[in-house]
C-alpha cells in the first residue's frame, strides 16, 4: 500500500513540473511572438530560445532534443510561423514545396486559369523574371488546356491557342493593339493627357497613390491595362513590391513594354512579368493579389462593373485597388441629353464616359469594395478603394 501511495505521489509531481513547463514555455512565447515570427525556416533553435527566455535549467534539458531534431537535415524543409493571441502564440509547421521540384512556389501560385481559376501548374522555370516567364508553359489539371508565352509575354486570355476561332473587342480596345497607337502611347499620346484631361503625369501620380498603397507595401501588384508599361516600370524600380505584374489585352503595347524594360537602366528583370488578359477575366487565384492599379483605363474597358468584380475576386482581404480616369462633368454636365449621348458613344465604342465621381465610388461599392475615396483635378480623378478585410 506504501508503495501504491509512493506511486501517486511521484506521479502527481511529474504532472505538477509537466503543467509549470508548458506554462512557463507558453508565458515565455507571448512575449517573444513578434520577434519569432520573423525567423526563417532552418533557423529555429528552441535551445537558444529558451535561453533568451530566462528559462530554468529543466526546461532546457528538455527543449535541447526537440532542438537536435528541428535542426536535422530531416526537418529542414520545415517553415515555422508564429501566431500570437493574447492568450497564448502557438507554433504552426508548414512543408515547404521544395520536396518537388516541379511544383509551384507559393508566389507563383497567384497564376490561375482563367477559365475554372483553378491553379496553373508550370512546366518550365518556375520563376518570374521578364526573361523566362515568357518562355515556360503551364497546364490547368483540371481543364487540361495549356498556356505559353512568346518572347515578351505571357497569354493567359481565355481565347489563348485558337487556331480556327477569332474574337474581336470592342473599338476602344482594339484601338490599343494598333502598333501605331502602342509606338504612340509615350510619345505624345499620354502626355495630351495632361493637356486635356488634367493628368500630373505618372511620376506625380506615382508620389499621390503612395500613401494608398501604404498598407500593401511588400506585396504584389498588377498594373492593368498597363499600355507601355509607364508605371509598371516605376512600381519595379521602386523596390517597394514582391511581385509586379504588367497586364494588358494588347499584344503591341507588351511587346512595346518588354521593348522599354530592356533599355530602361537601373530596372530589375526578377520579379517583373508581362501577361496578355482579359480584365473581364482575370488569370489570377482568388483572394492572391495585394494591390491592382490601373492607369487611365478604367474608361476603355468594356464592362468597367465587371473588371471591378473581377478585381475584388482577386484582391486578398485588405488589398487596395487604385485607378486613374476623367470625369465630365463642370460645364460638361449642362449638355442637353448627355446621358443618352454616353451611352450611344458606350455601345458603338466600348468606351464609357463618367459624369460624376460619385459615379465611380457607386461602381466601387455595387463592386463590393469599402473605403471609396476620390481626388480630383480637373477633369482627372483618382479612385482608390480597398477589399474588406
Amino acid at each position: 500500500m506504501l508503495l501504491f501511495y509512493l506511486y501517486l505521489f511521484n506521479f502527481g509531481l511529474f504532472f505538477l513540473f509537466l503543467f509549470l513547463f508548458v506554462k512557463t514555455l507558453q508565458q515565455a512565447t507571448q512575449s517573444r511572438a513578434t520577434e519569432m515570427s520573423t525567423m526563417a525556416a532552418g533557423k529555429l533553435l528552441l535551445a537558444p530560445v529558451a535561453t533568451q527566455f530566462g528559462c530554468s535549467m529543466s526546461t532546457r534539458f528538455f527543449l535541447k532534443p526537440l532542438s537536435f531534431k528541428v535542426n536535422s537535415p530531416l526537418f529542414r524543409n520545415f517553415a515555422a510561423k508564429v501566431r500570437a493571441s493574447p492568450a497564448i502564440a502557438t507554433f504552426e509547421t508548414v512543408l515547404e514545396t521544395t520536396l518537388n521540384e516541379n511544383e509551384p512556389k507559393a508566389k507563383e501560385q497567384v497564376l490561375a486559369c482563367p477559365i475554372c481559376y483553378e491553379t496553373l501548374i508550370w512546366n518550365g522555370d518556375p520563376v518570374f523574371s521578364v526573361d523566362s516567364t515568357p518562355r515556360s508553359t503551364l497546364k490547368c489539371n483540371t481543364c487540361k488546356k495549356s498556356y505559353s508565352g512568346n518572347e515578351t509575354h505571357l497569354d493567359l486570355t481565355v481565347a489563348s491557342g485558337t487556331k480556327k476561332y477569332g474574337e474581336n473587342m470592342p473599338a476602344s480596345s482594339e484601338l490599343f493593339r494598333l502598333p501605331i497607337v502602342s509606338f504612340l502611347y509615350e510619345r505624345g499620346w499620354r502626355q495630351a493627357f495632361s493637356i486635356w484631361g488634367g493628368f500630373p503625369g505618372p511620376e506625380k501620380e506615382f508620389e499621390m497613390m503612395k500613401d494608398y498603397l501604404n498598407p500593401v507595401i511588400g506585396g504584389s501588384i498588377i498594373d492593368a491595362s498597363c499600355a507601355s508599361g509607364l508605371f509598371s516600370r516605376l512600381f519595379q524600380k521602386s523596390g517597394l513590391f514582391s511581385l509586379v505584374v504588367a497586364l494588358d489585352y494588347s499584344e503591341t503595347m507588351l511587346k512595346q513594354c518588354y521593348d522599354f524594360i530592356k533599355q530602361e537602366e537601373n530596372i530589375s528583370n526578377e520579379n517583373l512579368i508581362l501577361v496578355r488578359a482579359d480584365i473581364a477575366r482575370l488569370p489570377f487565384a482568388s483572394s492572391s493579389i495585394d494591390a491592382v492599379h490601373a492607369g487611365a483605363a478604367l474608361h476603355c474597358w468594356p464592362s468597367p462593373s465587371s473588371g471591378v468584380a473581377e478585381i475584388n475576386r482577386i484582391l486578398r482581404p485588405g488589398g487596395v485597388f487604385i485607378a486613374t480616369t476623367y470625369v465630365v462633368d463642370g460645364p460638361y454636365s449642362f449638355i442637353p441629353f448627355l446621358s443618352p449621348i454616353r451611352e450611344t458613344i458606350a455601345q458603338v465604342s466600348g468606351s464609357h464616359i463618367f459624369l460624376s465621381d460619385r459615379e465611380l465610388k457607386d461602381l466601387c461599392i455595387t463592386c463590393g469594395l469599402v473605403d471609396v475615396t476620390c481626388v480630383r483635378n480637373g477633369r482627372f480623378v483618382m479612385i482608390s478603394a480597398r477589399k474588406p478585410a
